[in-house]
């Protein structure tokens, strides 16, 4: 996989930080509290790691 991500993604991760939901820059954890949002195990790791990134960024 790259570094690009899809539309989805991004929509998906602004939409739940919109929403209150706190991210961490640490994968697992960020991973854990998707996990009760996600039914999707790829889905849920391509967002964790967005969310990383983009926490990581700011």
């Amino acid at each position: 996989m790259g570094k690009i991500k899809s539309k989805q993604v991004k929509r998906a991760s602004k939409e739940l930080m919109e929403n209150g939901i706190e991210f961490y820059d640490d994968f697992g954890k960020n991973k854990r509290i998707l996990g009760q949002e996600m039914p999707s195990k790829k889905m849920r790791n391509k967002m964790a790691g967005y969310l990383t990134r983009f926490t990581n960024q700011k």
